[in-house]
């Protein structure tokens, strides 16, 4: 017996799209899913049109995807180790949520550059055709975190929460208070560096590189800001992960960015 539920119409938005028998596939794995195979889509073409062999792309994408997840839930499970540590059976359970995005950029971006080092292939050129299809899937996979209801900001009252679409309010009215929908914030803001990543390669003025670490400037500023309203942020010591990751990302991509340009400008 197949049940199926897009639950817009219910209280809570339900986290499970539909059963298979006793087989439940939630939401979270289908948006998860869909921005990998979206993303590997631009990315194959974009390669194609950059005289990229589409064959190292997918190679790319079968290494960095796996890993990319292993990373981001280490991270995630590491800086939660108080409640892993009794609960080590959870460790495994990702449909309940709990993937850190900053765990996956640091294994994926080191698995990605063993792969190109390996195979003699420029790195710059391969990042900046993946970068675009990588913030569009972040985009995408932060509505798991609305199904999931998690990745939320903290309370707000009905006057503020109106504001928002009837699902969006129900999605965000937990244990009877409306919070703020950051997963829509950053999902928001995530487009929008997509936007601006596709302009900037279509018009032909970013340089080698520039690209994907325009990406890693723009989404970590993103990041800094909307952290700040989250309540289940992950915390070392007094400060909030995240929010660390983010400022030493945005000074190092900035650094390279400057260093990369001076380094054109002398050549020419």
């Amino acid at each position: 017996m197949v049940h199926i539920c897009i639950c817009l119409e219910g209280k809570f938005v339900d986290p499970i799209a539909f059963s298979l028998g006793p087989i439940s596939i939630r939401w979270y794995g289908i948006l998860i899913s869909s921005a990998v195979a979206l993303g590997t889509f631009l990315a194959v073409n974009e390669g194609k049109r950059r005289g990229i062999d589409p064959e190292h792309i997918l190679n790319l994408i079968i290494l960095v995807v796996p890993l990319g997840f292993l990373g981001a839930r280490l991270y995630y499970v590491i800086f939660k180790w108080d409640y892993f540590g009794k609960n080590p059976s959870e460790i495994f359970a990702v449909w309940h949520g709990g993937l850190a995005i900053h765990g996956a950029l640091i294994f994926g971006t080191a698995a990605a550059y063993f792969y190109i080092r390996r195979n003699r292939l420029d790195f710059w050129r391969l990042t900046d055709v993946l970068a675009p299809s990588i913030v569009l899937g972040q985009a995408l996979g932060r509505w798991g975190n609305f199904f999931n209801q998690e990745a939320h900001g903290g309370p707000v009252g009905y006057e503020f929460i109106s504001r928002f679409p009837e699902f969006i309010q129900r999605g965000m009215f937990i244990e009877g208070q409306f919070y703020h929908p950051t997963f829509l914030y950053e999902s928001l803001w995530n487009m929008g560096v997509f936007v601006v990543l596709l302009l900037f390669r279509r018009r032909g003025i970013a340089k080698k590189g520039d690209i994907f670490l325009g990406y890693i400037v723009l989404y970590s500023l993103g990041r800094l800001v909307i952290e700040s309203l989250r309540m289940d942020s992950l915390m070392f010591g007094p400060f909030r992960a995240a929010q660390i990751v983010s400022v030493l990302a945005m000074g190092l991509a900035s650094l390279l960015i400057v260093s990369h340009h001076r380094g054109l400008g002398s050549k020419n």
